[in-house]
């Protein structure tokens, strides 16, 4: 029996469009191989920018002095480790490390805890004109420093050249309070009216519900604080004259004028110093996109007020 001429035409048309659908597949692929490329590209732009400087410097602190001055920008030959150890011991680094550990970590945690407690209560808008101070924290954070305000404010409240004066100078930041509000919103509200419920105090509230809700959060602007107080220059500059005071920025510095020629002992110097914040990025870098990314995501939202609490009716009686 044949086929009609109607089925010949739809089974003729079958295989030509299964023909016309397969290029797809190919265009596919050849998207994935470009966007690959790009990706490629824009790793060793930025390999070539920011990660060799490094391993030159790194390179030329396995050299001798001798060795730079014959071949600059070639291998160490021989390779050696003295300018580490000779780095460590002239540059007093053992307890600057200590002093920048304390002037880093101790400031960092205050920053933190008070950038949490101003940011909950402003963000839930449970002030009025939340969106106002919100705003006036916001202006203050791109207003420059004050050095030589902040310099005669020591001097007469007697914070100069003591530890505890530059801990107290340099714990009342406000970084991180943008991205803390915008991250809080993200946080239901429900939260808090449980917590209320339950009888939950507002500091153990902060403590133990919200702040363990911010760890991403936390964890980005601690980096960002840690980086900060670790290579800060200026301030110890001005604010500690007192060697055993200095941090391993302001050692570091002094090897300019003793130390100007030998770059390998410089190279070292810097690689020290460097080394606790290549590590700390290493460690944490999850949590440092994930926190940018999540406060980002809210960050741009208005403050929104606490919405009201409908009044009870009555039962009639």
């Amino acid at each position: 029996m044949k086929a009609s001429p109607a089925v010949l035409d739809r089974t003729d048309q079958g295989p030509a469009r299964s023909s016309t659908s397969q290029p797809k597949v190919p265009l596919l692929s050849t998207k994935a191989a470009k966007s690959a490329g790009v990706n490629l590209l824009c790793f060793a732009i930025a390999a070539v920018l920011f990660a060799l400087p490094l391993v030159y410097m790194l390179l030329q602190a396995f050299k001798t002095y001798t060795g730079f001055l014959q071949n600059p920008t070639g291998m160490p030959d021989p390779w050696t480790t003295e300018s580490f150890s000779t780095a460590w011991s002239q540059g007093d680094f053992g307890r600057q490390m200590i002093n920048s550990l304390i002037y880093a970590v101790i400031p960092d945690t205050v920053t933190l805890i008070l950038g949490v407690f101003l940011a909950f209560p402003i963000s839930r808008g449970y002030f009025k004109r939340s969106n106002l101070l919100y705003t006036f924290f916001i202006f203050s954070g791109f207003l420059p420093g004050g050095l030589i305000p902040l310099f005669i404010e020591a001097r007469s409240l007697h914070l100069y050249n003591n530890m505890a004066g530059y801990l107290i100078l340099t714990s009342l930041s406000g970084a991180g309070f943008f991205f803390f509000v915008g991250y809080i919103k993200g946080i239901p509200r429900e939260i808090d009216e449980a917590a209320a419920l339950d009888g939950c105090g507002y500091v153990r509230f902060i403590f133990t519900i919200i702040m363990p809700q911010m760890k991403p959060a936390l964890a980005t602007f601690a980096i960002f604080g840690f980086v900060h107080a670790w290579n800060n220059l200026i301030l110890p500059l001005v604010m500690l004259s007192d060697a055993a005071l200095w941090p391993v920025t302001r050692g570091l510095y002094s090897f300019f004028g003793e130390y100007t020629q030998n770059w390998p002992l410089i190279a070292a110097g810097t690689f020290i110093v460097a080394a606790p914040i290549l590590l700390l990025f290493v460690l944490l870098q999850r949590h440092l996109v994930e926190g940018v990314a999540g406060g980002a995501a809210f960050g741009t939202q208005g403050v929104t007020a606490a919405p009201a609490v409908p009044a009870e009716e009555g039962d009639g009686s």
